[in-house]
């Protein structure tokens, strides 16, 4: 084999890893919100909060901040036995950026239902992190309640305040 043929051999392995590294986290990363998903919706609060870190921030759309996945755990349970009875949390993922090789931001839209979902009206910034024993646990999530009433009147007042993508999609 030729220097050239060998370095681009190895080249092309390590491309190859590197991008099964990615895909593989991705899964995992995925795997840790669909697993919040899954507790919330059966009202397991200890579940719930095992997807966090221990030092975990969790920033409601009420603006209630719980610390810890312990903290973030028993006052869900607590909600799931009151006001959460019988919801479902419904996911999409908008967008999941990666930050290292231990560190990822992932953006969804979603609503907390009984029933069948209508619009998905907020968005939540989840932060993960890959913790000591290499598995993806959230260190952080902020819920924000979509107001599009304000966001319209926002750009039609001030259209350099539209995003970026949101403005090629108006034209």
């Amino acid at each position: 084999m030729t220097t050239t043929a060998a370095t681009t051999a190895a080249t092309t392995a390590a491309t190859t890893a590197a991008t099964t590294d990615v895909t593989t986290d991705e899964t995992a990363i995925l795997g840790v919100l669909r697993s919040s998903q899954d507790a919330w919706n059966r009202g397991d609060g200890a579940a719930y909060g095992a997807c966090f870190t221990a030092d975990a921030t969790d920033v409601t759309f009420a603006g209630t901040v719980y610390r810890g996945g312990a903290e973030i755990g028993r006052a869900h349970q607590a909600l799931f036995d009151s006001y959460l009875k019988g919801t479902c949390l419904v996911m999409e993922i908008l967008d999941v950026r990666r930050y290292g090789s231990g560190t990822a931001v992932v953006v969804t839209r979603g609503e907390v239902v009984k029933g069948t979902p209508g619009k998905l009206g907020k968005l939540a910034t989840y932060t993960l992190v890959r913790d000591d024993a290499g598995l993806w646990r959230i260190a952080a999530v902020q819920k924000t309640k979509h107001k599009p009433l304000m966001e319209a009147v926002s750009f039609k007042l001030q259209p350099a305040t539209r995003p970026a993508a949101q403005a090629a999609d108006a034209r």
